[in-house]
């Protein structure tokens, strides 16, 4: 293996947009190759070090999804069930329709939601996180919005669509850790912690952070097209309220930590110490393609051509069309602020690379960056 390539590539990202990046890829179980380059702070002019704690934003999504999962191994709730039968607000619901003349009419639906549309973003949810019932959720509790309360908000919300007919990027995952939290009892984050993130000894990695680990906080950063470069950007926009523990983009990690849990899933769903937190049956059925053909023209993302989609994550499908070097049923997904995950059961690889800039440049990064992890090796 010779990852000067991949050197090279992190060293022009940082010479050119990204203020600083990192990649760890862990082969095997063993980490054979790591490296990081630029500024965690450009003002300051201070390197990007070790145990930096950043905003993994959509990245928690694959992490929420686990978590659900292990409740569908143990016989707590199944795919095809109603979601109202744990979460009585989305029982009736409603879906906003365009009328061939251009008006909008709101009509009830048709077709339950059901638990798999939450795993596999065709609930008929929006990403609008400033939607009326969100906003007045936010008002009625005081900033705080528990995660039970958010969903009981998103309820009052009319659907895009009929459940299970398209496919759209959403809140769905957020709503899932409100299932979770349902089905459980205990709260999303408490869960994780105990069930997941303690396990595996994912110290940093949580919904809150401790002063200390606020004091590791990397700068946050948004690529300014018309100043021509970065600008600080600190609040995590998806965080709607104090006691909000966001299963879409709500995670705090570090690399070190999170690199963890995705091995644990490149081993199929046990850590290289014995720590199992899915069996591999599940890990299949996650990364098992969920769209249809009728689905397939929702997912239209440039860097993903050639995946479909699972249970919250992409999945490779076509070598053709997506021109990448990675196997088939290599999965993961990515990060509002530039996170990528690459879970590889095949080859027994684990790769994740880190920045933490909004505007964040995927299409142009995360190709480049899989394509070449996999020629070096």
């Amino acid at each position: 293996m010779d990852f000067k390539p991949l050197s090279g590539l992190i060293d022009r990202l940082t010479s050119w947009r990204i203020p600083w990046a990192e990649v760890v890829v862990v082969h095997r179980n063993e980490t054979v190759f790591r490296y990081r380059s630029g500024y965690v702070d450009l003002e300051e002019k201070i390197p990007i070090d070790d145990g930096r704690i950043l905003n993994i934003y959509s990245m928690t999504k694959i992490l929420t999804c686990t978590a659900a999962l292990r409740l569908v191994e143990q016989g707590k709730m199944l795919l095809n069930d109603p979601l109202s039968a744990y979460l009585p607000e989305f029982a009736e619901m409603t879906v906003r329709k365009t009328l061939p003349d251009g008006g909008v009419e709101i009509d009830r639906a048709k077709r339950a939601i059901r638990v798999r549309d939450l795993f596999a973003m065709t609930a008929g949810f929006s990403y609008d996180i400033g939607s009326p019932s969100l906003r007045e959720a936010v008002e009625r509790t005081q900033g705080k919005v528990p995660t039970r309360e958010f969903a009981k908000a998103l309820a009052k919300e009319p659907l895009l669509f009929e459940p299970g007919t398209r496919w759209a990027y959403s809140l769905c995952h957020d709503v899932l850790g409100a299932l979770v939290e349902a089905v459980d009892g205990r709260k999303f984050g408490d869960y994780v912690r105990e069930e997941i993130t303690g396990p595996l000894g994912m110290n940093d990695t949580g919904f809150d952070l401790t002063d200390e680990q606020r004091g590791r906080l990397a700068p946050q950063y948004e690529y300014d097209d018309v100043l021509g470069k970065p600008v600080r950007k600190d609040v995590n926009g998806f965080r709607l309220g104090s006691e909000f523990e966001s299963g879409g983009a709500g995670l705090l990690s570090t690399v070190s930590d999170y690199v963890r849990f995705l091995n644990t899933l490149t081993n199929r769903g046990t850590s290289p110490d014995g720590v199992r937190i899915l069996s591999p049956a599940s890990v299949d059925l996650m990364r098992t393609d969920h769209l249809t053909e009728a689905m397939r023209a929702d997912y239209g993302w440039e860097q993903l051509a050639g995946y479909g989609y699972g249970l919250g994550v992409r999945t490779h499908v076509s070598k053709a069309a997506s021109g990448s070097l990675s196997p088939l049923g290599e999965f993961g997904w990515s990060g509002a602020a530039g996170c990528l995950a690459i879970i590889d059961p095949e080859s027994q690889l684990t790769v994740m690379y880190a920045q933490h800039m909004l505007n964040n440049q995927e299409p142009y990064v995360h190709p480049r960056v899989r394509n070449t992890v996999y020629g070096c090796l």
